[in-house]
């Protein structure tokens, strides 16, 4: 049999099969210390909440697990079974060939995707995320976000998609580098734009108005040498009680935002705490660093895609009718890189996830350096339990998938590095 059919269906059975051996013993392992406070967080944290926390994990892990059986129909159905060729064919006949008909296979692709997704996230949303209090999202406020997002998608997508399949068709065999770097491009104006054009459509953003506050954010930010495009807060109330801060941006358009339900969780010197870890990430330079990683696997997968699209049992092998040459069909090659590079990520993704922990522990130390150890504990303790974060991860899914380290190991390293009274993470 063809390796490209061998292959895919490979990386699709082992992948699978990874993630319900990792997702039943998460489960197993979460139930098993469900009725127990790990003894270092005793003081801090209740057995309800903890249980609350347990609970939510097996639900959210339950729901992995559908999503990822899920995933894999999807994928059968669009490759073996034939999907792929059948909506081409179609548009086909209906379009004949060319560029138009290429952008309207793609763009069906796609909506076709997120049109199967719709059920998992309204059942994510009002179903896992309902039944432990976290959702605050009206029905109709999640209609609105979803036909927001796709209208972006549209307004944005389609010109970026369109230049894409042009150059594709028009470049001969060092299109995989020009669509490279038009993502390359796309990802970088993305990041200048969110900030203060996107990501306003979906939330308010206001600048932080408590004077005592600001003042102890403005003197952590002269400690730190950080100029800083503003700091805001974000109704996040609106949809989830889930409390946050993040850091967005490049160059002049960086800026720090609090969730407003994290600023009504913590204590002024906790505030200060967290704007210092993530005033780490910056000066750390995660962004950028992490921007090369995805620099880097976007590259190699367009590198490998240019390879197989000149094979035919790359198209046959996935239960497609192979062009004549790619410039004939970029759209339907595209459409199997969408299909055939997720298939990696189970084997790609506990390297990712040890990056990124690894990211957060310098993080963690940045903020020791610039503000006090025990309050960072302090507030992520209450993070954890506000977000019904499990203190008791299975420790080999937590490898795979965590891109934060468990509360018990921060903690641990966090007493390194101050000698504050700081909860013993044993």
């Amino acid at each position: 049999m063809d390796i490209f059919f061998l292959l895919p269906l490979f990386l699709l059975l082992a992948g699978l099969m990874i993630r319900l051996w990792l997702g039943l013993r998460q489960i197993r392992h979460v139930r098993r210390h469900r009725d127990t406070v790990p003894l270092a967080f005793e003081k801090h944290v209740a057995l309800a909440d903890h249980q609350r926390a347990a609970d939510y994990t097996v639900s959210r892990t339950q729901f992995m697990l559908a999503s990822a059986l899920l995933s894999a129909l999807f994928f059968l159905g669009w490759t073996i079974v034939g999907g792929l060729g059948l909506l081409h064919t179609a548009l086909e006949r209906f379009l004949g060939t060319g560029l138009l008909q290429q952008v309207m296979f793609l763009v069906s692709f796609i909506l076709v995707g997120r049109i199967l997704t719709v059920p998992l996230s309204w059942w994510a949303t009002f179903r896992i995320e309902d039944r432990f209090g976290l959702n605050r999202r009206s029905l109709r406020l999640w209609m609105g976000d979803g036909v927001k997002s796709f209208l972006l998608l549209t307004l944005i997508g389609l010109p970026t998609l369109t230049a894409g399949l042009w150059l594709m068709g028009e470049v001969g065999q060092t299109w995989w580098l020009w669509a490279w770097g038009l993502t390359m491009v796309f990802i970088l104006l993305q990041l200048q734009v969110y900030p203060a054009v996107i990501a306003p459509l979906f939330n308010d953003f206001k600048p932080l108005r408590d004077p005592s506050l600001q003042s102890r954010v403005d003197s952590l930010m002269r400690r730190c040498g950080f100029v800083f495009k503003g700091l805001f807060v974000m109704d996040s109330s609106r949809r989830s009680s889930h409390g946050n801060a993040y850091f967005t941006g490049l160059g002049p358009s960086k800026r720090v935002v609090f969730f407003d339900t994290l600023l009504s969780l913590l204590s002024p010197a906790e505030i200060d705490a967290v704007l210092a870890h993530e005033l780490g990430h910056f000066r750390r330079r995660h962004i950028p660093k992490y921007l090369g990683i995805i620099f880097l696997l976007t590259g190699v997968s367009l590198a490998g895609l240019s390879l197989a699209a000149n094979a035919p049992g790359f198209y046959t092998g996935l239960g497609v009718t192979p062009p004549s040459s790619i410039d004939q069909n970029p759209a339907l090659t595209l459409a199997l890189l969408v299909l055939v590079v997720p298939l990696f990520a189970p084997f790609i993704s506990p390297f990712l996830a040890s990056y990124l922990r690894r990211n957060e522990f310098e993080a963690d130390a940045y903020a020791g350096e610039h503000a006090n150890s025990e309050d960072l504990a302090s507030a992520l303790i209450k993070l954890y339990r506000n977000n019904a974060s499990t203190l008791t991860p299975d420790p080999i899914y937590m490898r795979f998938y965590h891109s934060h380290p468990t509360v018990a190991e921060r903690l641990r390293r966090l007493r390194a590095i101050d000698a504050a009274v700081i909860p013993n993470a044993g």
